[in-house]
């Protein structure tokens, strides 16, 4: 069931029972427990976009943000003591902060309160707030809901994960009838204390962050607290949440779970992202929100049709003597490449690798192994995967550079195959983000035609 919102420091309940927070606007006035907070120094924990945005908004709000930062490159660096535990009372940390950071440890050893981006910025937020989490799917299903919203002519703006902090559109709007459509990972949902959302989706659930989550209990506890942030009644989940609530002995009404595998086709949909599974699942979570809300499906239905799926989500990028080339950079776990094979005919040239999140690799290697003609190895994974590859009998190729991957590949597939680049594993080992991996996958797609050995 739904748990009671926590207190404030001074006592009090900061949202009710209703909705999100109110805070009157654009006026942005503080509960009074935060503002006797606000008269100190505020911590920053971490120099990103959060980071930034929080100091922004302390700005706004007349108070002195300090910036603590301990990446290497980081402008500046600086790192949290003692003596700003003892000047800072409050701490903003950002999502990539686990609960158990010392700089984290330390502030609350020391008095003080520490709040995650999210939950500080939704003290402010006057309007709607819709939440989406999930292990796979949330962006997409963010900027569907967040398009179809303004299909309808309403107001509404995506924030969180989707890469714009909450704490930044609270600079540019302040108005009670918009709608926030917040995308909420993991590391956000953990440490939620204040967050209230009118509403939560939650696409699916799988394998994945289990390098900042002890284990999958760990991990789906974590998107958990979500749903006890959220107004009751108003929790959609899709099928595989369900398995793994009933695993892990958690329980909502029936009215919560809404059957997002293996639905029949609807000619509805044809010629949207989607007709077919995995994007057919966010659609699905979808409209379960928007007639639970008392919309009219039609607008729904317009809104697919107009939405452009975003980039390096399973597009077909080039061609090159017959060979497709399709960009999957996105997926960034087990479930979204293997979703994302099953969407193909014949096996297929992967391009596999990155930097670790966890999981059990061999289970996963077995399950895509009938599903893959030849596995391009790359990244700080590449040897554990050689291994399993070769204990298998795999066909497989362990590459050194990015570079050596594609065109390995591009070399090897025959007229009428694919190669996709769907890494399951996270970007950072070898680039800047996944949409860095992406790029530059199109980048030598494109060149391959100018190559002689392609021609």
């Amino acid at each position: 069931m739904n748990a009671p919102l926590p207190a404030g420091p001074d006592g009090a309940v900061p949202f009710p029972q209703g909705g999100a927070a109110r805070s009157g606007g654009a006026a942005l006035t503080p509960p009074a427990w935060l503002a006797r907070l606000l008269e100190r120094p505020v911590a920053v924990f971490g120099g990103g976009v959060s980071g930034q945005a929080v100091r922004d908004l302390l700005a706004r709000l007349g108070a002195r943000g300090e910036m603590f930062d301990e990446k290497p490159g980081a402008a500046p660096a600086r790192f949290f003591g003692l003596a700003d535990a003892a000047s800072c009372r409050l701490a903003v940390f950002s999502p990539g902060f686990a609960p158990e950071h010392a700089w984290l440890r330390t502030a609350r050893a020391a008095g003080g309160t520490c709040l995650g981006e999210l939950d500080f910025a939704s003290l402010f937020w006057p309007g709607r707030l819709i939440a989406i989490t999930g292990t796979n799917g949330k962006t997409t299903l963010t900027e569907l809901l967040t398009h179809a919203l303004r299909s309808t002519g309403e107001s509404a703006f995506a924030v969180g994960n989707v890469g714009f902090p909450f704490s930044r559109l609270l600079l540019q709007t302040g108005a009670a009838a918009a709608t926030a459509v917040c995308e909420v990972s993991s590391f956000q949902a953990e440490t939620l204390q204040h967050f209230r959302a009118d509403a939560t989706l939650w696409t699916n659930f799988a394998e994945d962050h289990l390098e900042r989550h002890p284990e999958l209990a760990g991990y789906f506890a974590a998107k958990w607290n979500l749903v006890n942030h959220t107004r009751p009644g108003a929790v959609f989940a899709g099928s595989s949440v369900a398995r793994f609530a009933r695993q892990f002995g958690r329980w909502l009404p029936p009215e919560t779970w809404v059957s997002t595998e293996g639905a029949a086709l609807d000619a509805r949909l044809e010629g949207t992202p989607f007709a077919r599974y995995p994007q057919r699942e966010n659609f699905q979570l979808a409209l379960a929100w928007w007639r639970h809300a008392g919309r009219a499906e039609s607008g729904l239905y317009a809104a697919a049709h107009s939405f452009q799926l975003g980039r390096h989500r399973l597009a077909r990028v080039g061609e090159c003597r017959g060979v497709s080339f399709w960009n999957d950079s996105k997926a960034t776990n087990f479930h979204a490449v293997e979703a994302a094979l099953a969407t193909f005919s014949a096996p297929v040239h992967l391009i596999l690798g990155g930097r670790s999140k966890g999981g059990d690799l061999r289970a996963f290697v077995g399950r895509i192994a009938g599903k893959c003609r030849h596995l391009w190895l790359i990244g700080e994974t590449r040897t554990p995967l050689a291994a399993l590859c070769l204990a298998a009998d795999i066909p497989h190729t362990v590459c050194d550079s990015f570079e050596e991957a594609v065109c390995g590949a591009a070399a090897a597939a025959r007229p009428g195959e694919s190669v996709v680049l769907s890494p399951a594993f996270a970007s950072f080992d070898m680039f800047l983000s996944y949409a860095d991996r992406g790029d530059q996958f199109e980048r030598l797609v494109a060149s391959l035609s100018a190559t002689t050995i392609f021609q």
